[in-house]
């Protein structure tokens, strides 16, 4: 399609909701327009110079091994105040290329249709020249399109779906016009011809087992192409199952939160290539390019050099397949922590009395880094619950991969390691977890053929910890005033003699709401203790009982029990596994079984 400029993106949303690869609907004066963002060499050629040489790069040490890649690009931005930025835009591409018109209900590819110059919205010429005034009528996008478990992305085909009459030439325009409620009155049908077809059915997997194997469409890839032996599935264009983000995430610790590679910026990697002679190599431009950033670190070239070695071979050891493991040793380590840039800092308190039965660890986080970077996505089904494979959002590997950082502040709590391992051993508990894990299982064999295992298993411990940590932000909303989607959840885990048993709340938000102080002045002893017993007493009724609490609000796939939106579930963007595995018996028990609570008399008064 030819350039428009079609509206803007929050920039957070650029490498999540609305990442290469993602549909987003935009509003160009009273026309719909609907396309596809643009992958990673669009970023390149848009917003030069290429790579890690950009000013908007950034760099997290740990995320950067995991990943294999040198850095990570913030989504750009432009400046209008900068004549350079005038003409730079993320391009993306229309799509779906099948369009409507509002009034007279005909479906065609936008060619068909009439165009203006300068502006990207198009309209129906039949429609217009009998409108008063000849005001545009203006075309919208088709509701239906081709999706695959690869993540390829088609047009949904109109022509073999209504069935022509044998020497029908119509390739044009077909009529798809909805005459009574649900699918099986939505007709499309052929005015030349007469077939007629309606649209129930196409959700089924049936359906599309009779179509041609995926066509491997990648419209966000210029000349994508793919080869793939999946059949595609119909599904709605603004779909939540169109399009998955997979993110992985890292927060800044040390030593990797002081402002050494930052300062460095694109020094860093000709620094770092230089394995001899590095101090020589920094003395020759500590006169030049390198003076203000040695003044800004108060270091010498001796001292940067032994600092990069330094970096260079802590990097060696990063262990990449535990990496909240290293920063849950942070978080309970006993020490007051602060990174020479003030990216993390920590101030371990006394747990409350009253909280001891149950949390050994009590920690406020007055500042925290977080980084996320967007590594692709899937269709249909979330990575490891369905999916198996991402859709890349590059042709080739760059180098980098796009991501936002996020400042924040936090809480930190550590279950007591005694008291949950009681807990999680107990027959009436253990029975509870593997109905969720057994439904994981099954969906994951269906899909997968039997014998396969799924990639992780849901334990007490993993209910117990998500389900509170749900419990606690919904009251830290109320107590601290933050919007419900400004709080996060991270997750920390593990069963084995070194397994983890914490949960951060924190608020790494690209809002204001980010560093306000009010979260972390609500982990004061004096604070958190009211918060955590309201936050469980209130789960002790939900206004769906008794229908949640006996489980007859499960949702269709199993993975969670007793869980619903008026007691537990959060914002999408707040909870870690969208929404699943979640079950507030964890927390308050049975009616027929206390004991399957973790907290045990926190609740009876809320109950008396």
């Amino acid at each position: 399609m030819a350039r428009y400029d079609l509206g803007e993106l929050r920039r957070s949303a650029a490498v999540a909701t609305f990442g290469p690869g993602a549909i987003v609907d935009f509003r160009a004066g009273e026309a719909t327009i609907s396309a596809v963002a643009a992958g990673l060499e669009q970023w390149d050629e848009s917003f030069p110079p290429a790579g890690m040489l950009n000013e908007q790069a950034i760099r997290e040490e740990r995320l950067q091994k995991k990943l294999g890649v040198k850095g990570f690009r913030l989504p750009p931005v432009r400046d209008p105040a900068r004549e350079k930025d005038a003409e730079r835009a993320l391009p993306a591409v229309r799509f779906p290329q099948w369009l409507q018109c509002p009034k007279c209900d005909r479906i065609a590819k936008v060619e068909e249709w009439g165009e203006e110059a300068g502006r990207a919205g198009v309209h129906c010429q039949k429609c217009t020249s009998e409108a008063p005034g000849r005001r545009k009528v203006y075309v919208v996008p088709v509701r239906f399109v081709l999706a695959c478990e690869s993540g390829h992305l088609d047009e949904f085909p109109w022509h073999w779906w209504v069935g022509h009459k044998e020497g029908c030439r119509n390739k044009r325009f077909l009529k798809l016009e909805s005459r009574q409620a649900g699918l099986a009155g939505l007709i499309l049908s052929c005015a030349e011809c007469g077939s007629t077809k309606s649209m129930d059915g196409i959700f089924s997997k049936e359906t599309w087992k009779k179509f041609s194997t995926c066509s491997g469409r990648r419209p966000w890839l210029a000349g994508g192409h793919q080869d793939c032996s999946h059949h595609p599935r119909a599904t709605q264009r603004g779909a939540s199952n169109l399009y998955f983000p997979v993110i992985e995430s890292a927060l800044s610790i040390p030593p990797w939160s002081d402002r050494l590679q930052e300062a460095l910026g694109v020094y860093w990697e000709p620094i770092v290539n230089v394995a001899e002679g590095r101090a020589t190599f920094i003395a020759s431009l500590a006169t030049t390019v390198l003076a203000p950033v040695l003044s800004e670190l108060n270091m010498s070239p001796e001292e940067l050099a032994a600092e990069v070695a330094r970096r260079v071979k802590q990097e060696e050891v990063i262990d990449v397949d535990n990496l909240r493991g290293e920063e849950y040793r942070q978080f309970t380590g006993s020490a007051y922590v602060q990174g020479l840039d003030r990216e993390f800092e920590i101030r371990p308190q006394k747990v409350p009395d009253g909280l001891r039965p149950w949390f050994s660890r009590l920690v406020k986080v007055s500042r925290l880094r977080e980084v996320r970077a967007m590594t692709g996505f899937t269709r249909i089904h979330p990575l490891g619950e369905g999916a198996t494979e991402k859709a890349k959002i590059s042709l080739s590997n760059l180098g980098w991969l796009p991501a936002i950082e996020v400042r924040g502040e936090g809480i930190f709590l550590e279950f007591d390691d005694k008291a949950i391992g009681e807990w999680e051993k107990r027959p009436e508990v253990e029975s509870r977890a593997a109905r969720i894990d057994q439904h994981l299982r099954d969906e994951w064999q269906e899909r997968h053929g039997a014998g396969s295992e799924p990639p992780r298993v849901i334990t007490p411990r993993f209910l117990l910890v998500h389900t509170f940590a749900h419990a606690l932000m919904r009251q830290l909303t109320l107590d601290c005033g933050y919007s419900s989607t400004a709080l996060r959840e991270r997750l920390y885990v593990s069963d084995g003699d070194t397994g983890m048993r914490g949960l951060l709340i924190y608020t790494a938000t690209t809002d204001d709401d980010g560093t306000l102080g009010g979260l972390q002045r609500q982990g004061d002893p004096d604070r958190i203790e009211g918060t955590i017993i309201s936050a469980v007493q209130s789960q002790a009724w939900c206004s769906s009982d008794p229908l949640c609490i006996e489980d007859m609000l499960t949702p269709e796939d199993g993975l969670s029990l007793a869980a619903c939106h008026s007691c537990v579930l959060a914002p999408e963007t707040s909870c870690e596994e969208f929404n699943r595995f979640l079950d507030r018996a964890t927390l308050v028990g049975l009616p027929s079984a206390a004991s399957v609570g973790y907290f045990g008399t926190m609740i009876t008064d809320a109950r008396v």
